[in-house]
């Protein structure tokens, strides 16, 4: 079946001797297709734009902040719209002091921006790259793995 009947289209062809780029064979012989929804492209990293040290390091203080589950619901009640500390507890059901705990660790790690109103704070994703991530992660969460599922 065209690929573009599906509404994807492949991120890579088939490779001459059926090895994947990730040396995966599939069992026709011929190489696995990643998928690619259409208008989207795959963010590949290649050795000449890998990250630094560094950046490698703030990644995964990011991914190990976002492994409490507490503060990744914060993190997602912050998501779509500004919202204050008040209404971020009562979201995730936790105290507001707890709230403002994780938010001052979020805010530290880039990952939220404050901003006053009155006597209130009110928290959002810090930009697009933050709400995307987190939007994709939850899509992926929410996939039905049905058939491709290896469990």
């Amino acid at each position: 079946m065209d690929d573009s009947l599906l509404g994807f289209s492949p991120a890579w062809h088939d490779a001459p001797d059926g090895a994947t780029p990730d040396g995966l064979v599939h069992p026709s012989g011929a190489a696995r297709r990643s998928a690619v929804p259409l208008g989207q492209q795959a963010h590949r990293v290649s050795p000449l734009n890998s990250p630094s040290d560094a950046q490698i390091s703030v990644i995964a203080e990011t991914y190990r902040l976002l492994g409490d589950p507490t503060r990744l619901r914060v993190l997602l009640a912050c998501l779509a719209a500004p919202i204050a500390v008040g209404d971020i507890a009562k979201t995730v059901n936790a105290s507001p002091s707890l709230v403002s705990h994780h938010l001052r660790l979020l805010r530290a790690a880039r990952l939220v921006r404050g901003t006053r109103r009155n006597k209130q704070v009110f928290y959002e994703t810090a930009d697009q790259h933050i709400a995307r991530m987190l939007a994709d992660m939850v899509e992926h969460a929410m996939e039905d793995y049905g058939e491709d599922s290896d469990s």
